[in-house]
């Protein structure tokens, strides 16, 4: 007899540790966790470890270290032109994940409801579930090369009930990057509903196309105190080991991030923190590099994906890639998204991702795979020796 809380039961084991478990037991590649296979700049590496060596090793405070919230202030007025007091609306936090869940624990009262896009991250209905609140679903749809929703669809999705929408832009895992008009509209409901926004944005320095900025939601006109705006130092310095996030907002919503994150894991590790300071004040020249490696690595895998069969959607953002897999499937006698996904780890050694995880019925992801190309260029050289073996 289960001994889960009946809040989680439905969500079973994370499908990324379910699929990484396999790469691991068959010796693939792993293309489904979206983790770097290298590590961040040693110049941050090294300020950790000089931290820890310098007795940097007891609790820091529980909002986080001044030193890491006036860098992020410093960060965030940099790429959005917005001010934000470290003191009041700066909050450190166990990476992305653990900001989302103070947010919604924080924010949510049972019975309230918060709108997300499909397919989405797999910790947001969790989160929801355990904080009590009710997920409304909007799905994006692959239309004329890139993902879409309709409005009417998300207009819709609000109500009276309505405390928060989710947003994920760059978004994971289907590689959008929300136009300015597509955030105007979310504002505009937000502002008519008088709701929150809740916005993730790990992969914001993370864009490959000129015409697609990230643009963050709170610079939009009336939601700067209604944001509470999330990021992490993972993805874009390549250290999603540290586990090193934070949340932005105005002071009520910072509370309320603050009420939940004190008694979750009440704070990061120290040096962690201070490594995390140096690389936001310092790594520019790291991330444009990163930037373009994964420009390169993104052409790299769409290409042989697209060679051996797969209909790929080019991604905007993110280190993904997902496509349609109708013609591999058929080839492979594969019905689903999960059995092809097995069948290509098993089989030919490489692993990825069953999208239906990512929606409310599973059956609208099941036509798609994704791909992470966050890896070294061997990695994905034998990779796609790998998938070449694939039956033409």
């Amino acid at each position: 007899m289960s001994q889960t809380a009946a809040s989680l039961r439905p969500f079973g084991t994370s499908i990324f540790a379910e699929m990484t478990a396999l790469a691991i037991e068959h010796k693939a590649v792993n293309l489904s966790q979206g983790f770097p296979d290298f590590d961040g700049p040693e110049f941050v590496r090294v300020a950790a470890v000089r931290a820890i060596n310098e007795s940097q090793n007891q609790y820091a405070p529980m909002p986080g270290l001044p030193a890491l919230r006036q860098a992020v202030a410093e960060w965030w007025h940099t790429h959005t032109g917005l001010s934000a007091d470290p003191t009041t609306e700066i909050t450190i936090t166990s990476g992305c994940t653990g900001a989302l869940a103070a947010s919604l624990l924080g924010l949510c009262n049972p019975g309230d409801e918060v709108v997300m896009f499909e397919p989405f991250y797999d910790a947001y209905r969790p989160d929801c579930a355990m904080a009590g609140a009710v997920p409304r679903h909007v799905t994006l749809r692959p239309r004329e090369g890139r993902f879409v929703y309709e409005p009417a669809e998300l207009e819709a999705a609000f109500s009276d009930r309505t405390r928060a929408i989710l947003l994920n832009t760059p978004h994971n895992p289907t590689g959008k990057v929300f136009t300015r008009a597509e955030l105007e509209h979310i504002a505009a409901l937000c502002i008519h509903h008088d709701c929150l926004a809740i916005t993730d944005e790990v992969y914001e320095r993370l864009t490959f196309e000129p015409d697609r900025p990230h643009i963050s939601l709170a610079t939009i006109p009336g939601m700067r105190d209604r944001t509470l705006t999330l990021s992490s130092l993972g993805k874009t310095f390549s250290l999603t080991g540290w586990k090193i996030g934070w949340a932005i907002g105005a002071p009520a919503l910072t509370s309320a991030v603050r009420a939940a994150h004190q008694f979750l894991i009440y704070c990061n590790p120290a040096p962690f923190q201070i490594g995390a300071a140096e690389a936001l004040r310092n790594g520019h020249d790291s991330i444009a590099a990163l930037q373009r490696h994964y420009a390169e690595s993104r052409r790299m895998l769409s290409d042989v994906l697209s060679e051996v069969g797969f209909d790929v959607l080019s991604p905007e953002g993110t280190y993904f890639i997902m496509c349609a897999h109708a013609r591999v499937a058929e080839r492979l006698g594969a019905r689903t998204d999960v059995e092809l996904c097995r069948i290509l780890t098993r089989d030919f050694g490489v692993a990825a991702i069953p999208p239906s995880a990512f929606y409310h019925d599973p059956t609208d992801g099941a036509g798609m795979l994704r791909f992470a190309f966050c890896k070294t260029t061997a990695t994905l050289d034998e990779a796609a020796r790998r998938l070449r073996r694939i039956p033409r």
